[in-house]
Formats: structure tokens, C-alpha cells, sequence
């Protein structure tokens, strides 16, 4: 069931469960999934897929008029034994993990030059993290990156965007058999970056896939997390943490494809709201395909609304074609501050001010617990505190 709470005016909260003998997810899409961008039409807003997004903001990424006249400094550290290389797109990892489903994701499949690939082999167990460092430097530039990790090996991998950039890009995670991945992936850009991305996983059989995503920056910040399964027992877990402030919009829409049975996903998103014409989109496909049996899955938003003038936009959806299944559900929520909250702390003689701000970390507490790197999150809950100063 899809739960709507206390929803302020100028936020929309909506969603839907359905059995159906075909998925309308897909069709829900304004063309089939395609590396050639030719295959899609230039989006007018219209489309289900670009209703909420500004596409007079995107910087010519939407219609092709986008030069790639920009520079993306990126680089990586890894631990010994990880594996770097450069790619063209005939190399067979490239797009692997899944197809463009939109025309930005097809703009950037067909403009980048080369791939930049990280692979951990197999078996390989990593004890210090991965760090990609993706800086804009002014202009407009297309990237892909892929991750891959060998069967049964473990990794810890942490994309940090930073600068002013118009950047669309694909990013895939390619998890063999057993292997476990886990990806942090922060959007802190300058006040006027433009940021388009599709992430595609693609998990093995009994492998598992974390993925938080923390955005703050940006004008526009626009990310598509997808997940696809290569096997049976597979689990997927989806976090994310958004801070919109005036005149930004954030945009999350996730798809959680469930191709292969006995495999479970979990996503959690949560947000917060403040200044005019700040705006939050939040979109949660789950499929539960014909052949899923024994899928077991749950997605969630939340988002806090601490201003007037923001807007919030969540709309969860669950398709359900096989009834031999585990568990599935899912929840949105919009709301302002509990007024119950703030009475019990300020009873206990806490001034408001801190008492809003103790109850804005709870509400992020549980996710910035999930990144499980010390220095990572004492920067993000350094960067939640300074928001903060600028609304309580």
C-alpha cells in the first residue's frame, strides 16, 4: 500500500501496485531502450519520463544542441591489485550492465570518447575503498565509467562529483557471481552544474549491491539508478540522501528489474526541502517479472519540508506479474516537522532552534550510517550541518 502523510501544499505524492500478464513500466518510456540516440525523440516535458524534470535547464543535453566543448578531470585511487584501463566502446563491459533509456543517456553513450574501466578480480577482497574524483571544469562533456567485479570478490567504491560542469554520463556496476559491491556516490557540485545520469547494475547470482547516492549540488541534478539480475539470489539495496535548496531540482528515478527468481531489493530515500522553487522528484519502479518467483522487495521516500515554497514530487510504482511471491510493498511520505517531536524535546529544556536540528539529523542518521566510511560521512554530516545554519 502507498502511504501520503501530512503533504503540504505544492508537493504531490502518488503511487500504484498492479498484477498485470505485461509490464507497463517500460511503457511508461517514450521509446525502447537504445545506445543509438537517433532511436529517441527530443523530449518536450510532455513525456512521463521528463514531466517533472526543467528541460530549459539542462544546457542542450535533451535535444543534442550540447557541445562537448568541456573538460572532466578524473581520477582514481584504488588499493594494489585493483586493475585501470582505458576503453573504447567496443569493449565488451561497455554498456553491459544496460541500455540507455532515455535520450540524455543515449546523447552521452554516443559522445564519449573513451571508457575509463575498474576492475577488482575475482576473489579479490578489498580492505581500503576505491576513491573516483570526477571534477568539472567549466563546459559541457560525456563520460562512461564502469566498475566490475569479479566472482566473489568484495569492494568498497566512493564517486565523488565536485565543480562546474554540464556532464551526462553512464555509469555501470557489473557484480559477478557472489562478489559484493558497494558504491558511494556524491553529487556535491557548484550552484550552476548541470549532472544527467543513468547507473546501471547488473548483479550476479548470490551477489549483493549496495548503492547510496548523496546529492547536494548542482542546479540540476538528475540520476537514474537501475538494477537488473544475472542470477538467481541476488540482492540489491538502494539509499539515498538529498538536500534541495532554493531553486534547485533534484530528480532520483530508480528501476528495480526483477528478471530472475528468488532475489531481494530494498531501497530508502530521504530528503530535505528548503527555500522557494526548491524541488524533489522521486520516481521508484519496481518490476516483479513472470519468471521472479520468491522475489522479495520494499522501497520507501520520505522527504522534509522546511520551508515554504519547496516542492516535492514522489511517486512509487510496483508491478507484480507472478502472485509466487516472498513480499513486496512500498511508502511515500511528505511532510513538515512533528510538532509532537519538537514539543518533547523542548519540554525537556532544549531551545527550538536545536531542537529542529537534532530531529533533521535523526532523519538522516539512518542513512548516513549505511556508508560505513568514517571520513566520508563526517563530511556529509559537516555538509548537512551547514545547510542547516542556512534554515534553522
Amino acid at each position: 500500500m502507498a502511504e501520503a502523510q501530512n503533504i503540504p501544499v505544492g508537493s504531490t505524492t502518488a503511487g500504484s501496485i498492479a498484477v498485470a500478464a505485461e509490464s507497463t513500466v517500460a511503457t511508461r518510456m517514450s521509446a525502447p531502450p537504445s545506445f543509438d540516440v537517433a532511436d529517441f525523440p527530443v523530449p518536450h516535458g510532455r513525456e512521463e519520463e521528463w514531466r517533472f524534470t526543467p528541460l530549459e535547464r539542462l544546457r542542450g543535453l535533451q535535444d543534442g544542441t550540447a557541445v562537448a566543448d568541456g573538460r572532466i578531470r578524473t581520477e582514481v585511487s584504488a588499493p594494489a591489485g585493483v586493475v585501470q584501463e582505458t576503453v573504447g566502446r567496443d569493449d565488451p563491459r561497455v554498456g553491459r550492465a544496460g541500455t540507455p533509456v532515455d535520450r540524455v543517456a543515449a546523447q552521452a553513450f554516443t559522445s564519449f570518447e573513451k571508457a575509463s574501466v575498474v576492475s577488482v578480480p575475482k576473489e579479490t577482497v578489498l580492505t581500503e575503498p576505491i576513491r573516483i574524483t570526477v571534477h568539472g571544469q567549466g563546459g559541457t562533456a560525456f563520460t562512461h565509467q564502469v566498475i566490475e567485479l569479479g566472482a566473489f570478490a568484495e569492494a568498497v567504491v566512493v564517486i565523488d562529483h565536485t565543480g562546474d560542469a554540464v556532464v551526462a554520463a553512464n555509469v555501470d556496476f557489473l557484480v559477478g557471481d557472489g562478489a559484493k559491491l558497494t558504491v558511494v556516490s556524491v553529487q556535491d557540485w557548484d550552484a550552476k552544474a548541470v549532472h544527467v545520469s543513468q547507473h546501471n547494475a547488473l548483479v550476479g547470482r548470490d551477489a549483493s549491491f549496495k548503492s547510496i547516492v548523496v546529492t547536494f549540488g548542482g542546479d540540476v541534478v538528475r540520476l537514474h539508478p537501475r538494477v537488473a539480475y544475472a542470477g538467481p539470489g541476488g540482492e540489491a539495496e538502494l539509499f539515498g540522501l538529498y538536500f534541495t535548496d532554493k531553486g534547485q531540482h533534484q530528480e532520483h528515478r530508480l528501476l528495480v528489474d526483477h528478471n530472475a527468481p528468488h532475489c531481494k531489493s530494498n531501497a530508502v530515500y530521504k530528503g530535505a526541502l528548503q527555500g522557494d522553487e526548491a524541488h524533489a522528484v522521486w520516481i521508484g519502479d519496481v518490476l516483479i517479472r513472470a519468471v521472479a518467483e520468491g522475489t522479495d522487495t520494499y522501497e520507501m521516500n520520505r522527504n522534509l519540508v522546511l520551508t515554504d515554497g519547496a516542492r516535492v514530487d514522489s511517486v512509487p510504482n510496483l508491478e507484480i506479474e507472478t502472485g509466487e511471491i516472498a513480499g513486496a510493498g512500498h511508502a511515500s511520505a511528505t511532510g513538515r516537522f512533528d510538532d509532537e517531536q519538537l514539543f518533547y524535546l523542548m519540554s525537556r529544556g532544549i531551545p527550538q532552534v536545536e531542537a529542529r536540528r537534532l530531529v533533521i539529523r535523526g532523519f538522516f542518521a539512518e542513512l548516513v550510517q549505511q556508508i560505513g566510511l568514517p571520513d566520508v560521512e563526517e563530511r556529509l554530516l559537516a555538509k548537512i550541518e551547514a545547510e542547516l545554519e542556512a534554515s534553522v
